[in-house]
């Protein structure tokens, strides 16, 4: 380094993990969506996914299911995936990006519920969503070229498919696990992430190049 040249300021670990102003606050105001429901159990009723309480015009039950946990140790094990999840594709999702992979993800997960698991009378539970969001972000590695986009996106098919043909994983509670929706979920986050990905795609290879 020579004299008068600016020294460039490491980024501190809150900028790291893209938890730094408004990010920040808005992961914490997603993560307090998360936790504080499980704070009045007697709300779980009046909010998660009743399949007879649907049918009774009770429409607020598709956004409110994925917000309500089966108790709090529930709830803390999304939000800490939500967390994760954020410092791994903060950077690669913008904000609108966000909301419309978990919007998406929220009504692949109540219409495949709805028609394709017609048994299941009730559901609660944000690791729908977050499948959505972890489909996604494999997508936004893969464009970005990261050197972990395929093994993460392989150990993550490989997860659906074990679900999907197995059944919960091994160290998961059979009982309190409803696999179909991580993979409701992620097709959600997949055909959230895939029109933009196609569309740069067909750009790059439009783009006449240039001759020097």
């Amino acid at each position: 380094m020579t004299d008068g040249e600016p020294v460039k300021a490491r980024p501190s670990w809150l900028q790291v993990l893209h938890l730094q102003g408004a990010r920040g606050g808005l992961l914490a105001l997603a993560c307090g969506a998360l936790l504080l429901p499980s704070v009045w159990p007697a709300l779980l009723p009046l909010l998660r996914y009743d399949r007879t309480a649907l049918t009774n015009d009770q429409w607020w039950r598709w956004i409110t299911a994925h917000l309500v946990h089966l108790d709090a140790g529930h709830a803390l094990l999304n939000a800490i995936g939500l967390i994760l999840l954020w410092t791994l594709f903060a950077g690669l999702l913008r904000g609108r990006d966000w909301l419309w992979i978990v919007g998406l993800s929220m009504a692949t997960v109540d219409l495949g519920l709805w028609f394709l698991q017609p048994q299941l009378q009730w559901y609660v539970g944000a690791s729908g969503v977050l499948h959505g969001v972890m489909a996604a972000g494999c997508v936004a590695l893969l464009r970005s070229a990261d050197r972990a986009a395929w093994p993460a996106t392989v150990l993550f098919a490989a997860k659906l498919a074990w679900e999907h043909w197995q059944g919960p994983l091994p160290f998961e509670t059979q009982t309190q696990v409803v696999s179909a929706a991580h993979l409701y979920g992620a097709v959600g986050g997949l055909l959230a992430a895939l029109p933009e990905a196609t569309g740069a795609a067909i750009l790059r290879r439009c783009k006449p190049e240039v001759s020097h």
